[in-house]
Formats: C-alpha cells, structure tokens, sequence
C-alpha cells in the first residue's frame, strides 16, 4: 500500500495537519519541524504530488448510514444547511454520501472526487482511519477523535444540566434512556447524567439507565424501553432522554398509560428539535446550534493552524411543560 500523510504522521510524531503544512511549504512551523517531516516523507518513498495543491473546490458530506432516516434527519439535516450556506459562501461544491463499514469507501471517495472531506454524527474508527488515507483535509462534526479537527456541542454539560434540573425539582427516581455509547455524543451525555447523580449524593440504579440500539426502529424501541421502566418495582418519576426523537416516543408511550406529564413524570430531551417545542406538552430539552455546527465545521477545515483544533459550542436549556407543567 503507498504511504500515506498519516503512516507520515504517525512516524513523525506530529498531526496529520503538520505534515500537510509541511509538504505544502506553508507558514506556521519551524524550519527543523519542516525538514523532519520531509526527511521521513522521502524515506516512505511518498509521492508529494499527492498532495493536492490550490484551493477546495468540492467537499464531500459523509453520514454513516445509521444516521440516514427519519429519526436522525432532524438533526443532521440542520448540520447540513450550515455546511451547505458555509460552501456557498465560498464558492464550494458540497456533494452528500451516506456509507457504512461494508461499503467500499475509498471507491465511493473515488467516485465523489472531493478535494476535502466532512463527517457528521457517528463513525466507525477503522472508516476514519480509511478516510485519513486519503491525505485529503478532514473535519470531524459532532463527532470526536484524537488527529482530527473537530466541532462539537457541549454535550457533557448539556447533560448536566438536565438532570440537575430534575433533580432540583425533587425528583427521585430519574431514568436515563441512551443510545449506543459507541457515539462519542452520547456516551459524554451518560457522563453528564451519572456526573449529575453523583454530585447529587445518589448512588446509581443501573435499573434506571436502558440503551437503545441504533436504528429507524428507534420509537419503537424508546416505547419499550419506557415500559419496561414503568412495570418495574420502583418506576421513575423523570426521565432524561439521550435525544428529542427518543423523549418524544417515551412522552407518547406514558401518556397511552394514562400517565400525566409532569404531574407523574417528568420528561427531558435533548438537540431541540423542530418537534420538541410543538409536542403536547412541550417538551424541556437541550438547544444545540446546529447550523453553526455545520458552519463552523468548514471554518475549521480551510484555517491552517499548527495543532489540530477542536471547538465546542455551548447548549441551553430549554424549561418547558414537560418538566415544568403549564
């Protein structure tokens, strides 16, 4: 296999942005960094006219498939507009592919012919790892890994807050229904809830934490997950959930059992979807700017800067009836 800006990278010891930099003779680094990382290019045998030169013209927008239904549209069909409006801005064609770890990704690369790429959401590391191969500049939005740019929302204390509020409001038995923790989002918002208990002075009830699978059957699987909470022995009087789509399906499945909400319990999302403010009743959740997300995404992308940056964004949280009342 020809080596690659990475195999550079890793062997150099410096980030993968370093190296581009380098070969590129752009400003920013040292003249002995430089020459280190053009030494260990020449004994790899690279071929410097790899390395595309000029301006991005044309950007490719990957999703994992998981993340292409109806369930996850919402959120990440708002991160596109801001990459979209931001591409326009500087007169870059965005293309979308939507891919999975079967897929033959660096044909679909091919096909694509991207001068830079952007990843949105959850994906596989062994994916990442293909798609830095290809030398081509890379951002990481809502999503979280050592050598890459990033852009992500501050979803720790997002999650935080929403079971502090909860909390505050006297609650004592608060649930937490997640997704997968293999995505670097969610796995910080389950850090957030069990931050949250523990500072509360709770002790943890891994009775009270269920995680969904990933997926378009994702209401189905809320429903049940809230069912099952509810025919426990001690059902929760709150529930925090990893996101909008999952509370609004758990705010559904409690109110066919006749439950009042929150008068029974008390329900909290999180992204502030465009459905979260119109559900009856209104559902408390956490504001992500997700256009900025997107557009902050190809900011980062085109800056040249000597460490690979990670920028986080704040969230709010939104009080409403389902945690309030009217």
């Amino acid at each position: 296999m020809r080596p690659t800006i990475r195999d550079i990278a890793s062997i150099a010891k410096v980030s993968i942005g370093t190296v581009s930099r380098a070969l590129k003779k752009q400003p920013g680094l040292t003249e002995q960094t430089r020459q280190h990382v053009k030494k260990i290019a020449a004994q790899l045998g690279y071929n410097e006219s790899n390395l595309r030169q000029g301006r991005i013209r044309r950007l490719t927008f990957l999703q994992h498939r998981q993340h292409n239904n109806f369930v996850a549209s919402p959120f990440f069909s708002q991160v596109l507009h801001g990459v979209e409006a931001a591409c326009r801005e500087r007169s870059i064609v965005p293309t979308v592919l939507s891919i999975g770890p079967a897929d033959n990704v660096m044909e679909q690369i091919r096909l694509h012919e991207p001068d830079a790429l952007a990843v949105a959401g959850f994906m596989e590391p062994e994916v990442l790892e293909l798609l830095a191969r290809t030398g081509k500049p890379m951002v990481l939005i809502d999503l979280c890994a050592p050598g890459f740019r990033s852009v992500i929302s501050d979803n720790l204390s997002g999650a935080l807050a929403a079971t502090r509020h909860l909390i505050e409001l006297g609650r004592q038995r608060v649930a937490f229904i997640s997704g997968p923790l293999s995505h670097y989002s969610i796995a910080q918002r389950a850090l957030g809830y069990h931050q949250a208990l523990f500072e509360a002075g709770r002790l943890f009830d891994p009775r009270m934490e269920i995680t969904l699978p990933s997926g378009p059957e994702l209401p189905l699987h809320a429903a049940a997950a809230m069912q099952s909470l509810l025919e426990s022995d001690a059902p929760p009087d709150a529930v925090f959930c990893y996101n909008d789509a999952t509370a609004l399906a758990v705010m559904n499945a409690c109110q066919a059992r006749g439950l009042r909400i929150p008068e029974d319990i008390a329900i909290v999302g999180f992204d502030n979807i465009d459905a979260a403010s119109s559900s009856t009743p209104p559902l408390t959740t956490l504001a992500v700017d997700k256009e900025t997300m997107g557009r902050m995404g190809i900011k980062l992308l085109l800056e040249d800067a000597q460490v690979e940056p990670h920028v986080m964004l704040p969230v709010e949280l939104l009080r409403r009836a389902s945690t309030l009342g009217s």
